[in-house]
């Protein structure tokens, strides 16, 4: 019996390791419409923190680098697996021009899923 328990726990970890990683790239550098106006090309500027999501039993920790001069606001979403384990929207952090910044959160429990969301700051 404690064997089997022990292969459950190692592969849901291994499951968070292979899919959540994947989950977590951010997909903030899409590119804007050209729309001809002066105040639109400063926003076809390249923009968009790279981050890197680390799911690590119940704590996640996502480290966000802007290599881009504008600033980017960057918040950290958890989906907790539990339904009594309230899933979490971090608060927005500013990453300026060649800045990391660390966000971090936990569940009680399993973490499902963890991503960052982007905002271009005015």
């Amino acid at each position: 019996m404690r064997l089997l328990s022990r292969l459950a726990s190692v592969t849901a970890a291994l499951a968070c390791v292979l899919i959540l990683p994947s989950q977590a790239v951010s997909h903030a550098r899409v590119p804007a419409g050209d729309t001809g106006d002066a105040q639109d090309s400063a926003s076809q500027e390249p923009f968009g923190a790279e981050c890197r999501v680390r799911v690590d039993g119940s704590r996640v920790t996502a480290y966000c680098h802007n290599p881009y001069p504008g600033a980017d606001q960057v918040r950290l979403h958890i989906e907790c697996v539990r339904w009594w384990d309230l899933d979490s929207d971090g608060s927005a952090v500013s990453a300026g021009p060649a800045q990391t910044v660390r966000l971090d959160g936990r569940c009680w429990k399993e973490v499902r899923a963890a991503w960052v969301s982007h905002r271009r700051a005015h």
